[in-house]
């Protein structure tokens, strides 16, 4: 490139059009700045392509329900969870990185490995539990979806958003080819950036930030450890296993292609996972940073629903906060619902052996979508027969944290399992964090089961 610009020098020496040498410099550094930004865009280019499937499934991991737990562990104990985001991070890619593994090895989705490789009692039984606790799921997020909505208009009545969304969704999921909608749910993540805006609308003391991200709070209180547990089961939740390695073979059926493994393939899939469950991570950080500055140090120390922060905000740090919250769960909701259904209609299809994917049509593939059709429905119906959000919420939480600990273990057994993965078992310190990860959510579930039989 130097030689380059060399002779360009050189032959615009001799035209005569530059004489003067400083004129001539200013010339050349000028075309060498805009080189160099144009290769940063390139580089910028190349990486979104590389990211896909862990992006998706570590942005829609930040949906509605999840910022509701977030906003709660900031209103409630103001910047003392913040190292949470730090801890979850390299158990939440780790396990990912395993499911997307074992989609690229097997071509299957991790119910086809399970169902081929483990008893039907096992099967059912992540069957059983699945089921409900994503239908609660999607339940509290259409209802935070419609609550917010409503704050913004506040004329329009939320029970019509939350039947809007849910007709949209239903039309885009089954009518939009795959490659529309990954495209879709990627940019919809986007929507999450606000939540990194949001903080610095109000007034920070970083060097205290900063100590409470590093320096783990521990409160020996039920309250605490309840709320710690609910974080770890909303970051790390069973319905995301399902949907990575699925999305993997969503990919590789899409490039029409049998991929062939190599190096350069794994690397791509694990900086798309890495990044995507460290924008999942950051997201985190900064609600619990928001709520945890301006609802903790206003005095309010109660929230229940994305709403209630999104109105909590709204005196304290202004409209822009406001708005920008409301935004971010309406954008969140829509990443994430898709996400949800889109996994238990996998998980159905795989256990029975009926047509699936998201890359067929709706004649192609009848109860795949069909399966969608009625886990929105009922989510939505949920709404209307005095089962609140909370209370979903909490069932939910209850159903992924005795779930999670028996997939996890599954997970690693089949991803060091040379019968299956072939050269691509888990490395040591996959293994590490995985075993790790395993060990928190079986205290997490022993510890969810006890404080709601005894608390």
């Amino acid at each position: 490139m130097k030689a380059k610009f060399f002779e360009l020098k050189y032959s615009l020496a001799l035209t005569g059009l530059f004489s003067n040498f400083t004129y001539n410099n200013y010339i050349l550094n000028l075309l060498c700045q805009i080189k160099m930004k144009k290769n940063i865009v390139i580089k910028i280019i190349k990486f979104w392509k590389i990211l896909g499937p862990g992006l998706i499934t570590g942005a829609s991991d930040d949906d509605p329900s999840g910022i509701a737990t977030y906003s709660q562990a900031g209103a409630a104990y103001g910047l003392a969870t913040l190292w949470t985001a730090l801890i979850t991070f390299p158990l939440m890619a780790s396990i990912q990185e395993m499911c997307a593994r074992i989609g690229l090895v097997t071509s299957q989705g991790l119910t086809g490995v399970i169902k081929e490789n483990y008893s039907k009692f096992i099967l059912y039984l992540m069957l059983l539990f699945s089921f409900p606790a994503i239908i609660l799921n999607i339940s509290a997020d259409i209802a935070g979806m419609g609550a917010v909505s409503n704050l913004l208009f506040p004329s329009i009545n939320a029970a019509y958003f939350c039947v809007g969304f849910t007709t949209l969704l239903i039309l885009s999921i089954v009518f939009l080819p795959y490659y529309k909608l990954a495209g879709i749910l990627k940019y919809l993540c986007t929507f999450l950036l606000v939540y990194i805006i949001v903080p610095f609308l109000y007034k920070q003391n970083w060097s205290i930030v900063l100590k409470k991200a590093i320096v783990p709070t521990i409160k020996f209180d039920k309250p605490f450890i309840n709320l710690i547990v609910a974080i770890l089961g909303t970051t790390i939740s069973p319905y995301l296993f399902f949907w990575q390695a699925t999305m993997e073979v969503e990919e590789m059926r899409l490039k029409k292609t049998h991929l062939i493994l190599n190096k350069k393939v794994m690397r791509a899939m694990k900086q798309d996972i890495d990044f995507g469950m460290l924008f999942s991570n950051i997201v985190m950080f900064f609600i619990i940073l928001t709520t945890g500055t301006v609802l903790f140090n206003s005095g309010i120390h109660q929230i229940d629903t994305v709403e209630q922060a999104a109105k909590a905000l709204k005196p304290l740090a202004g409209n822009a906060a406001y708005a920008l919250f409301s935004i971010g769960v309406v954008g969140t909701g829509l990443l994430a619902i898709p996400v949800l259904s889109g996994s238990l209609s996998y998980i159905f299809t795989e256990t029975f052996g009926w047509e699936e994917g998201l890359n067929k049509k709706f004649r192609q593939a009848k109860p795949f979508y069909i399966i969608i059709i009625f886990s929105l429905t009922i989510g939505l119906l949920l709404n209307y027969i005095g089962i609140s959000p909370i209370k979903a919420l909490i069932y939910s939480a209850v159903l992924y944290g005795l779930t999670a600990p028996i997939l996890i273990a599954i997970i690693l057994h089949i991803a060091n399992n040379k019968m299956v993965m072939g050269d691509y078992t888990n490395g040591k310190i996959s293994n590490l964090l995985g075993f790790t990860t395993l060990l928190l959510m079986t205290i997490a579930a022993v510890g969810l089961i006890y404080m709601q039989l005894f608390n």
